[in-house]
């Protein structure tokens, strides 16, 4: 897959980095990974949203838009954001087609030089430039492309003045992300303190699986957690799409797999027992492993999903399962190797996501169970029987 990348404060996102995000896609791309720095080299001081707030108003824009993905590896590393070490890790973790496009606007080319290892940079990635403040090519002395999109005269930094100063502001962002900033009183005092965003504001759906479910992972389950599940929906209908199921089931199971992850103890009996399936003895002792089933309970009893196969995927995930279909194999192996996942060997996502000709889909599944096993054992964590019953064919 080819994939472009996009930094940024992103505080807050609006219509003119999406508008920029979309010509990057029309310039050959497969999908924009968009990067919330946690703090830029080129500013010292916090603009006012904090990294909780900025990341979940970026999930909301991009929505169920399966071209778009978001990535936390700067907020993780926090202290100040180099691009030349977000690079080397998105080459690390995503296993791109070539080099990846680095697009940058118009109005920062001209510091290129001053970016850390610029000459380094410049020969790992495809430069983007997108007009921001001219229509005229840009003076820069590295190899780059100029993306063709149309200027839009909005900033984050005149956003938040205009929010502050109670002018108009709303047209310049997506509507979800117009819902957080209005509910949680966003940018309207500097000085004030910016805790976690409101989950209960809406997310802008726009996938082809029944919005609720999107907008219930995203009001129900944390920032982290929510990427997780949106990563794990985007390598399942990659993944799908390779192995000849519908792209949309695989989105579908890996954006709700993990939509009960935070429901208590006795919300993951209530749920699981409604299953008719006993609870087993580990299941007991450790609830947390039956956030799988309560979530294919949930699915079927509040948001009416019918889909057998679907209803599989998410029940199974945790711990797989014997005479498991296609879809389940799918989704059980891009949550064990997605991309937000620091631990997975690079021959697995080489495996999954590298160049053809690619393994079978049992001879993926088989690689991704057996290193799921060992990483657990490792660190003396008891196997549910049905991943041992699993793994028995591959001991032989």
């Amino acid at each position: 897959m080819k994939y472009a990348v996009l930094g940024g404060s992103f505080d807050p996102v609006h219509n003119g980095h999406i508008h920029i995000a979309r010509a990057a896609l029309d310039s050959g791309y497969d999908r924009v990974i968009f990067i919330p720095a946690y703090q830029s080299p080129f500013k010292t001081r916090s603009q006012g949203g904090s990294a909780d707030m900025r990341m979940r108003m970026l999930l909301a824009a991009i929505g169920g838009c399966r071209q778009f993905t978001v990535d936390m590896c700067e907020i993780e590393r926090e202290g100040i954001s180099y691009t030349i070490d977000t690079i080397k890790d998105i080459y690390n973790r995503y296993v791109p087609e070539g080099k990846p496009g680095l697009i940058i606007g118009d109005d920062i080319a001209c510091s290129f030089d001053q970016w850390k290892n610029a000459e380094e940079l410049a020969s790992l990635t495809d430069i983007l430039i997108a007009r921001r403040l001219n229509s005229a090519n840009p003076d820069f002395s590295f190899s780059h492309t100029c993306i063709a999109n149309s200027i839009i005269s909005i900033s984050s930094e005149q956003l938040r003045a205009s929010i502050r100063a109670g002018s108009a502001w709303e047209e310049y962002v997506p509507p979800a992300v117009r819902a957080i900033i209005t509910k949680n009183k966003l940018y309207k005092d500097e000085s004030c303190e910016y805790g976690a965003a409101d989950k209960n504001t809406v997310i802008s759906a726009a996938s082809p699986l029944p919005p609720e479910i999107e907008k219930a992972a995203f009001a129900m389950l944390d920032v982290k957690r929510f990427l997780h599940s949106r990563n794990v929906a985007l390598h399942s209908a990659d993944l799908c799409a390779r192995y000849g199921l519908p792209p949309e089931k695989g989105y579908c199971a890996g954006i709700a797999h993990d939509i009960c992850k935070g429901l208590t103890d006795d919300e993951f009996f209530r749920l699981a027992s409604c299953d008719g399936l006993p609870i087993t003895e580990l299941e007991k002792t450790k609830p947390g492993m039956l956030h799988g089933r309560a979530a294919a309970v949930l699915l079927r009893t509040a948001f009416k999903v019918c889909d057998n196969d679907i209803l599989e995927a998410v029940r199974l995930h945790t711990s797989g399962k014997c005479g498991m279909g296609p879809l389940a194999q799918i989704v059980y192996l891009a949550d064990k190797i997605e991309a937000g996942r620091r631990t997975v060997d690079r021959h697995l996502r080489e495996l999954a996501f590298g160049r053809p000709p690619f393994p079978p889909l049992e001879t993926l599944f088989a690689e991704v169970l057996r290193a799921t096993a060992d990483y657990l054992m490792e660190r003396g964590l008891e196997l549910a029987p049905e991943t041992l019953e699993l793994l028995t064919p591959f001991d032989r």
